[in-house]
């Protein structure tokens, strides 16, 4: 049996076999309650009225501490670290030598000497494989999702989603909310209990994230809902959770580009058998032998603008030399509701139907890509995919060529795989054609303008 990714790839015969036959489920919230009211109705809510989503279960935790914690830091990540005092977070964005992403986590400063990096495990293994084997005064205390973990996480972690969303926080304090700048930090008290407070948004709405140790959470939360009884707060349980990001435009699971380059062989070989990046299942009706037709550039992911050459880090020399111009570009897909229709009814005919996993979200893998097409030619990547009922449609964040991006352009998606894989979680399905229009990342005006001010 292999015992590290590297070992994997060459037993696979290549990353593409080693993923795409990967018979892990897809990833999805442990430990949360699938529905606490009902998806429709949670998703509703965070355009409404005011949600509250557990964030406690489905991230990985890295603390940083030490005096070399943002010279590492520093070292990976493609945007800025300077204006980063204590009590303020940012996105942490970090690519291969080559310039293609690795993935993202929020970085919040805790402390002097102190960072805590929050999100899925590739960014986060990635800062910890450089904390732990590079030449760095720091101390590294990581806390896995609860998908690994045993037992209960350090903190809780909370969001106050939704136009209520201040109103809630102000009740459950008993104070005025802060008034705080975007990604900006402060504490306040609830329950009694001292509680971090990052200005923050989900799905293009206002709102907070708070957390704290805990065996605090019963209190805190108890506290919110209480408070939020008044303002109708809505509980926002597993299935609806990962359908925000349709709304809000930020794509959460791009393939890590750390499957090629001679480079990273080592970092291949840390990261073990059973590693988020070693049994991940890959899947689509877009299939090449070549793991790098998988990868993105930050220009595709809207990321561009955040690249700063302020510093020296990895993956700088790749990015001085790639253009953003001619890159794909990242938009919203609105699938067509009469196509949808009839790919559903097609499940309930004597011959296989087409592939759908039931709603709200629609992957039936981690990494997903579908072709979009136009008369005939792949001009893009469907990603993520599922159902919102805001928009009372289906949706899905692709990449597709420039001339392709402009709002209103009719486009075609492929869904379901044409390139059989033997994954357990894909049934016997044909392969059908859907409709979209394209339309801008994020979708709604609010998510693109205003919510980050």
């Amino acid at each position: 049996m292999p015992k590290n990714l590297e070992e994997a790839i060459h037993q696979a015969g290549s990353a593409v076999n080693l993923l795409w036959e990967a018979q892990t489920p897809p990833s999805v919230v442990p430990r949360l309650a699938p529905e606490f009211s009902n998806w429709r109705d949670e998703q509703l809510a965070w355009r409404t009225t005011a949600v509250i989503y557990d964030q406690s279960h489905h991230m990985v935790d890295l603390n940083l501490k030490g005096p070399d914690a943002l010279r590492m830091i520093k070292d990976l990540a493609i945007n800025s670290m300077k204006n980063f005092p204590v009590d303020k977070a940012k996105q942490f964005v970090a690519v291969n030598y080559d310039g293609y992403i690795i993935g993202d986590n929020i970085l919040f400063h805790l402390d002097d000497d102190e960072y805590r990096a929050v999100g899925i495990p590739p960014s986060i293994n990635w800062m910890h494989y450089h904390a732990a084997t590079g030449d760095y005064d720091v101390e590294i205390r990581r806390d896995d999702s609860s998908a690994v973990r045993e037992g209960a996480p350090e903190l809780y972690r909370y969001q106050l989603q939704g136009p209520g969303a201040m109103e809630v926080l102000a009740e459950a304090s008993g104070a005025e909310p802060p008034k705080l700048k975007f990604f900006n930090m402060t504490t306040v008290t609830i329950a009694g209990k001292p509680v971090r407070v990052l200005r923050h948004g989900m799905a293009g709405e206002p709102g907070v994230e708070i957390w704290g140790p805990w065996e605090d959470h019963e209190a805190v939360h108890g506290a919110i809902v209480a408070a939020g009884k008044h303002h109708g707060l809505v509980q926002v349980g597993a299935r609806a959770y990962h359908t925000n990001a349709l709304e809000s435009g930020w794509l959460p699971r791009p393939l890590p580009a750390i499957y090629t380059d001679e480079r990273l062989a080592h970092y291949r070989r840390w990261l073990d058998d059973n590693a988020y990046e070693t049994i991940s299942p890959l899947g689509g009706s877009f299939h090449s032998e070549n793991i790098e037709d998988y990868y993105f550039t930050p220009h595709e992911l809207g990321y561009g603008r955040i690249i700063s050459l302020d510093h020296d880090f990895i993956g700088r020399q790749a990015l001085e030399n790639m253009s953003g111009e001619g890159a794909r570009q990242k938009v919203t897909l609105v699938w067509n509701g009469d196509d949808v229709g009839k790919a559903y009814a097609s499940m309930f005919q004597d011959e296989p139907g087409a592939k759908f996993i039931n709603l709200p979200m629609a992957l039936y893998d981690t990494f997903h890509f579908d072709r979009v097409e136009v008369d005939g030619k792949t001009v893009g990547l469907s990603t993520w995919t599922g159902y919102s009922a805001n928009e009372r449609a289906m949706l899905s964040l692709a990449v597709v060529d420039p001339e392709f991006a402009v709002p209103g352009t009719e486009v075609v998606v492929k869904w379901g795989e044409d390139t059989p894989s033997s994954k357990l979680q894909v049934e016997d399905h044909v392969q059908v054609e859907i409709r979209a229009t394209v339309q801008p990342a994020p979708l709604t005006e609010y998510a693109r303008t205003a919510y980050r001010s």
